[in-house]
Parts: C-alpha cells; sequence; structure tokens
C-alpha cells in the first residue's frame, strides 16, 4: 500500500464521524433571557467529536473550562477576551465553562457531553457564591442534580 492509499482509507473512515460532528454555537452576552452577563444557551448538551464555538457576541468576555471541572480525557481551555473560542469535545463528561472577568457575576455555563452524569465532586471546585448558584440552578434546570 502506498501513503497515499493509507491516508485516502483513513479520510474515508473518519467520514461518518466528521459528517454527523454538531457545532454548538455559544453567544457571551452582557445581558440575555436570563439576565446580565450571561452564556446563551448556558447548557449544552452535545456528542463527542462535536465543536461548541465561543461567540464573544458583546465586548468583554471571554470562555474557559473551570479548574476541577473537565473530564479526564478533555483537554482545558483558554479562550482569549472578545476573542472567538471553538471547542472540540473529546471525552465523555461534564465541563465547567467561565467567563474569567465575569465569574463573580454568576456568568457560568455547563457542557454534557454524551449523556454523561454529573461526577459527585463537580460542585466542589473552588469559586464564587453567585457562580455556584447559578451552576446549581443550570444542573436543576436540565435535571443533572
Amino acid at each position: 500500500m502506498t501513503i497515499k492509499t493509507i491516508i485516502a482509507a483513513s479520510l474515508l473512515a473518519l467520514a461518518p464521524a466528521l459528517a454527523s460532528a454538531e457545532v454548538h454555537e455559544v453567544h457571551m452576552l452582557n445581558k440575555g433571557e436570563a439576565g446580565m452577563m450571561v452564556f446563551e444557551p448556558h447548557f449544552v448538551s452535545a456528542a463527542v467529536g462535536d465543536t461548541v464555538k465561543f461567540i464573544p457576541t458583546d465586548k468583554g468576555h471571554n470562555a474557559e473550562s473551570m479548574k476541577g471541572m473537565l473530564p479526564d480525557g478533555q483537554e482545558k481551555f483558554v479562550g482569549k477576551i472578545n476573542q472567538e473560542v471553538d471547542v472540540e469535545l473529546t471525552a465523555e463528561g461534564v465541563i465547567g465553562v467561565e467567563c474569567k472577568p465575569h465569574l463573580g457575576m454568576g456568568m457560568v455555563m455547563v457542557i454534557q457531553v454524551a449523556d454523561a452524569p454529573v461526577p459527585d465532586d463537580f460542585m466542589e471546585a473552588k469559586m464564587p457564591r453567585k457562580a455556584k448558584e447559578t451552576f446549581e440552578e443550570i444542573l436543576t434546570e436540565n435535571g443533572l442534580n
């Protein structure tokens, strides 16, 4: 087999997975349906291989994974302020996401990958009270508590 044949066969094998992968858009807003300083939507249910695209609709926001709220096999991510960031979901689990400048105001969201349950220690991550309250609301609203 030539290298070209191997590459072509590999691409064909991956094609069904790539074709079914979805892109979920999340907007970073100063004001949304849920109030001030929010991700919209604040909950995404996705599959391994999907991508979550964080869009800074309003200025002054970023999206980054929270320490202690990331499943094994998923790389942490840190978006820059006012920059779009694409996150490929590589592992089953539940991901906590924050806007660093507005964490104290509760600007957080949850990504559930492959209908995974919320880990017992998910809410043990260090965070401001308002962020914790928002996470609890999101989990309860989506039947994950």
